[in-house]
């Protein structure tokens, strides 16, 4: 139940989940699950649940191709897809496996190709093959290229259509939600407890767990409870342009090009939405503020930790070139769309209706200049930490939760 900030009939929690994030919440579902009748509360800093990565997604449920064999991000996304699809399917939530390709168009790119092949298939990716020309073309009548992989098993779904879902479901089972509320540190002692701001008041409650699940804030808040403050969470603005609605989609489902190996971000894609609409994006370009969905918002505690962080200069420096290529697309709309167009040729700057929308990705960057590229979890005593869940953690959810909760239970 959403409720104002009171303490249980106890004066305790057995656990407190700080995040209401698709992450904080499948954590919070997954607790219930193996210890049901305890005493459960979500604490969230905004007014509602899925206000930032989890609301402001792809809504792509990925495959598992890209990640690294044996890591978390690799086993997580594979079984995370299956439960997603398996819990959308139950609850009546609108998706849709449309497949997705991915597509070399130079010579260059085809040994990357090669080798996430041998990733996909490392990872079990449900159906993934090698097409050519010809089948690219019959896959995705406006797409071309040299070669592709296709996975049939990626799909499309609204993220924050299941966070209201599964909040539903916690409500129904006695889990209070306590929005408005920043967490503001956590402090061991006989229990744990968290200090809070709620209305711009003081207040705090007791937990014997806490599972912090906080996004774009994980880092801030894990120094906060005595964890070490490396990574740090540096922030990158994505950012999607809509084209316009007329007859069919150019794309039955989603074209991607053949990803740099060396960034954690994918590039530039074609992508349908659950609705039918068509978005070409993201971009990926470290921004001021760590919700800094518009340009303009500049958040100067957000620029002075990023500045003061080695990782960051590290990054700059080693990135400079791709980080101006970000700039440009940025900045032209007809260098975003020729990025699109060099895998799906008909697109041109008059199939955009003049809108966007933008996400914030949490990247953490390890003090060495490290682009954190798997899922980090972490734990202080009775507080566990997610310290970095970028995509596809929205796919990974329910597997990441378990792989949580298996840890805090292993540890008590």
């Amino acid at each position: 139940m959403t409720s104002p900030l009171t303490p249980p009939a106890t004066n305790k929690l057995d656990v407190a989940v700080v995040g209401a994030g698709i992450v904080g919440l499948a954590v919070a579902r997954e607790v219930l699950r193996r210890r049901p009748g305890a005493s459960v509360a979500v604490i969230e800093r905004e007014s509602g649940v899925a206000a930032h990565q989890t609301g402001h997604n792809s809504g792509v449920v990925h495959g598992g191709i890209y990640y690294e064999p044996g890591s978390l991000k690799a086993r997580l996304c594979v079984e995370g897809a299956a439960l997603m699809y398996a819990y959308a399917e139950e609850h009546g939530i609108p998706h849709e496996r449309c497949g997705k390709l991915i597509v070399a168009v130079e010579d260059a790119e085809l040994p990357r190709l090669d080798a996430l092949e041998q990733r996909g298939l490392a990872n079990a990716v449900p159906g993934l093959r090698r097409v050519g020309p010809e089948e690219i073309a019959e896959i995705e009548p406006n797409a071309t290229g040299l070669s592709a992989l296709h996975a049939p098993n990626t799909g499309i779904i609204d993220y924050t259509v299941v966070c209201r879902t599964i909040q539903a479901e916690l409500e129904q089972a006695g889990v209070a939600f306590h929005f408005d509320t920043e967490v503001l540190g956590v402090t061991e002692g006989v229990d744990c407890t968290l200090e809070l701001r709620h209305g711009g008041e003081p207040t705090s409650l007791r937990a014997t767990e806490v599972i912090t699940c906080a996004g774009l804030w994980s880092d801030r808040l894990a120094r906060r409870s005595g964890a070490d403050p490396d990574p740090r969470i540096v922030p990158f603005r994505g950012a999607y342009l809509r084209l316009r609605d007329a007859g069919e989609p150019v794309v039955r489902g989603m074209v991607y090009p053949v990803p740099d190996p060396t960034l954690p971000f994918l590039g530039v894609h074609v992508t349908k939405h659950v609705d039918g609409h068509v978005m070409l994006g993201p971009t990926a370009m470290m921004v001021p503020s760590r919700d800094g969905y518009l340009f303009r918002t500049m958040r100067p505690r957000d620029i002075a930790e990023t500045l003061a962080w080695p990782g960051s200069w590290k990054v700059a420096r080693k990135y400079w070139r791709t980080g101006l290529t970000e700039i440009r697309m940025a900045t032209s709309k007809a260098a975003y769309v020729r990025a699109a167009a060099a895998y799906v040729p008909s697109l041109t700057t008059a199939d955009l209706d003049g809108s966007f929308s933008a996400g914030v990705r949490a990247q953490a960057v390890g003090r060495d200049g490290t682009l954190v590229d798997d899922f980090t979890i972490s734990s202080v005593g009775a507080v566990s930490h997610v310290r970095n869940a970028p995509s596809p953690a929205a796919t990974s959810s329910f597997a990441l939760a378990r792989e949580l909760v298996d840890r805090i239970e292993a540890r008590r």
